[in-house]
């Protein structure tokens, strides 16, 4: 059996109504959230913001917690 070979856009825009009929919105973009490409560094990100804490300070800090709506 010979399939035709569709557009790359059309291919994408029935896959995602397939999907999302099957599994749901939410969950159709959750799946597609692991697809995109994010932007920036996440090594130097990473180390601006943990560069100078030890494991037991950033596992500390995840305990805490969180402050009040509004609150920073």
């Amino acid at each position: 059996m010979i399939v035709p070979v569709q557009p790359l856009a059309e291919l994408t825009q029935r896959a995602i109504h397939v999907l999302s009929r099957e599994v749901g919105v939410a969950n159709t973009m959750r799946f597609l959230g692991q697809f995109a490409s994010g932007s920036g560094n996440y090594t130097e990100e990473r180390e601006a913001l943990f560069g100078n804490l030890t494991l037991e300070e950033i596992l500390g800090g995840m305990r805490e917690e969180p402050p009040a709506h509004g609150e920073a």
